[in-house]
């Protein structure tokens, strides 16, 4: 790549003549641990994450009677369908068959309802040549970007159908026909955000991968207390209402199963739904505690709020559906799930299933592939459900040939289905939202909120409390609680004309380690500024900024460094399938919140330390922040009004309800708080700050 020779030399003339530069401003070097201090923030977060598995594990060790098993498994279906959001009720579901297909020993049937007023679930149903009535399985999509389209899912749904079995195969949110991100206008053959990469999109108005999809709306869910795991398992429950209401459907004989982001979706539906008789979810179950060692936390479906914290881990999928008959699917060399703690938790659920009077129903196949719906386990599944829907054995193969697993993997998937992504369209215009009148799950995020909203009900509820009930509430809600007791280590000073800069180090009792610079006057006034840079704590440091000035007006001021800011800033992590979208570290906000803690708790607790060591040398205090450290600020005056007699915010994050009307905002998810605006949005804060404190500058 070439560089502009002229510029860096200039840039690097102009750096090396600023007196910042030589004086070396930088505060942390690498702890006795050994880790540097972009990763101390990951470290600490990571040692929570391994005590709350510890607990749950030493819990489950202790099971040791039936009424424990019976209340391990409701407990944990109480706290995962709350912390989803619950769900709807159900509404007409409008079913319509808009299109059949026939193939070589079945026939398909284009399925479209709404799963919500004015959202529609795309499906195909594969069905027996035969006269029903018939089982059916359910089988979720995986992340293909085409849906049900994908040659997986076609291969799997046509095995059950020509085994006696009706197949149902659904476009999930944000993949196939149900893109909830497109343009108006044709926009473009290959994904966005990819860099050199060039993947082609299923539509030509799709804009990015359906993970990032998926994740761009589980920001708005979180906000709203829920999770887009809802609309997920909603919509596979409204897909067993639609074959339960069909004549040609056993009702009572419904089994599942489904592939990588289909396993997760398999997963929780046979959680969650007792109508499922026979579950076999593929290449998605290990234990948390592996994925988060391998391959880091997926996107927001597959993570619940705080749920390492309740207790919750991937072997309690299983468990909660015990001891009805369950089948892992899973490869050895799968690169996401790794195959060794499929095979801890199958041991975890073998022997819950034991407890419970019932071993021989969960079983665990493992082929020898990479991560994906193979021909092993396609069969495997097809013979288990066969063996519990229909009731008796029998051999079923793909192909009167089979390949060699050992020598022929390349034939193991198979380069197309039967039919094109265009023939099994359900919708003419290929995106159920070119449809007249249909919502996506924006809009329908957007009408939560405006019912929250609107008449100010939610301001006015939230202001109605008095202020001692606001800021329990607020700090309940992003996990903040008293400023941690501390150690301050004055690492180093430097002198400049008029005032010295001290290096300070703050180490919090649980060993984190905060940066800060404290600017002293050589004539201190008693009044002291804290800043807190959205970036780095140097911006302002030099000779001539800011800091300088406020400082030959004898103020003390901090400039310092909340956590994962500046000298501690998330280091990029190899395992971001986000590309960077949600921020420079989304594997770390996503071990935080699996923790059941916001990065705007944990920053607002390091605001308050600050102000808490401020205010023992002075009692006026003004609070400046900008960028990223402008939402915890505010937070913390709301909490503190007592603390700073002035609050000055820059490029102030507005409102919440941007994720919901903005959803492509970027490096936005540091700021999302799980259930916040239920109770408030970030202006109400302004007024338990106190009154005309508070400016906002952008």
């Amino acid at each position: 790549m070439k560089r502009n020779t002229s510029f860096s030399i200039v840039f690097l003339l102009s750096t090396l003549l600023n007196p910042a530069f030589a004086e070396d401003l930088a505060v942390l070097e690498t702890g006795e641990s050994g880790t540097s201090p972009r990763g101390e923030l990951r470290e600490y977060l990571y040692g929570d994450f391994l005590t709350h598995l510890e607990r749950r594990r030493g819990a489950f060790e202790s099971l040791d009677s039936m009424e424990d098993c019976h209340r391990w498994q409701e407990e944990r279906r109480q706290f995962f369908r709350k912390q989803i959001g619950g769900f709807p009720k159900r509404t007409p579901l409008h079913p319509q068959i808009v299109g059949t297909l026939q193939g070589d020993g079945y026939r398909l049937e284009k399925i479209l309802f709404e799963s919500r007023p004015g959202f529609h679930v795309t499906a195909n149903l594969y069905l027996p040549e035969s006269d029903g009535p018939y089982p059916a399985v359910l089988v979720p999509c995986g992340h293909s970007h085409n849906g049900k389209a994908a040659n997986f899912y076609q291969r799997a749904s046509i095995l059950m159908a020509k085994n006696g079995m009706a197949a149902l195969c659904y476009d999930p949110i944000g993949q196939g026909e149900r893109y909830q991100m497109i343009d108006r206008i044709e926009d473009g053959k290959y994904f966005r955000g990819l860099g050199s990469r060039k993947l082609e999109v299923p539509h030509p108005r799709v804009r990015y991968l359906c993970t990032i999809e998926h994740t761009a709306m589980g920001l708005g869910c979180i906000l709203l207390g829920s999770n887009v795991a809802q609309f997920r398992i909603w919509d596979g429950m409204r897909c067993i209402d639609y074959l339960q209401s069909r004549d040609d459907i056993i009702a009572d004989k419904i089994g599942c199963t489904g592939n990588s982001g289909g396993g997760t979706l398999t997963a929780y539906l046979m959680a969650l739904d007792d109508r499922i008789t026979a579950a076999a979810p593929g290449c998605f179950l290990t234990t948390f505690g592996k994925l988060m060692e391998t391959r880091g936390a997926q996107d927001a479906e597959q993570n619940i709020f705080a749920q390492i914290k309740f207790g919750l881990d991937e072997p309690d999928l299983v468990i909660m559906r015990a001891p009805k008959p369950t089948l892992i699917l899973a490869a050895t060399r799968d690169a996401t799930f790794d195959i060794e703690g499929t095979w801890d938790l199958f041991r975890q659920s073998k022997r819950f299933y034991t407890r419970v009077g019932f071993p021989e129903n969960v079983q665990l196949v493992e082929a020898d592939a990479k991560h994906g719906f193979y021909i092993q386990q396609r069969e495997a599944a097809a013979r288990f459900m066969h063996r519990h829907l229909l009731g008796e054995e029998k051999e079923i193969r793909e192909h009167d040939r089979r390949p060699d697993p050992l020598t022929d993997e390349k034939n193991l998937e198979l380069s197309q289905g039967d039919w094109t992504q265009e023939e099994l369209y359900c919708t003419a215009p290929g995106q159920v939202l070119l449809m007249e009148g249909e919502r996506s799950v924006f809009d329908l995020l957007l009408e939560q909120e405006k019912d929250l909203r609107t008449g100010g009900k939610r301001a006015d509820r939230f202001r109605s409390l008095p202020d001692d009930k606001r800021r329990s509430l607020i700090r309940s809600l992003i996990g903040s609680g008293d400023p941690e007791s501390y150690t301050e280590n004055v690492s180093g000073t430097i002198r400049r004309e008029g005032y010295r800069i001290e290096k300070v180090i703050f180490q919090t009792a649980s060993g984190l380690r905060l940066a800060a610079l404290r600017f002293l006057p050589d004539a201190p006034t008693g009044k002291a500024i804290l800043y807190l840079d959205g970036e780095n704590m140097k911006t302002e440091a030099g000779p001539g900024g800011n800091i300088e000035k406020w400082v030959r007006e004898g103020k003390v001021v901090l400039a310092a460094e909340l956590r994962g800011i500046g000298e501690s800033e998330l280091s990029n992590d190899p395992r971001d399938w986000a590309k960077g979208q949600f921020g420079p570290d989304w594997q770390v906000q996503l071990l935080a919140y699996l923790n059941g803690r916001s990065f705007v708790g944990m920053r607002t607790d390091d605001v308050l330390l600050f102000a808490e060591a401020l205010s023992e040398t002075s009692n006026s205090i003004a609070l400046v922040a900008t960028g990223e450290a402008a939402v915890p600020a505010l937070h913390a005056a709301a909490l503190r009004a007592d603390l700073f007699h002035q609050v000055s915010l820059e490029k102030l994050l507005p409102t919440w309800t941007g994720f919901l009307t903005q959803p492509e905002r970027k490096n936005q998810a540091i700021h999302a708080v799980h259930g916040a605006l239920r109770h408030y949005d970030l202006p109400d804060l302004i007024p338990l700050a106190g009154s005309g404190k508070v400016t906002v500058i952008e």
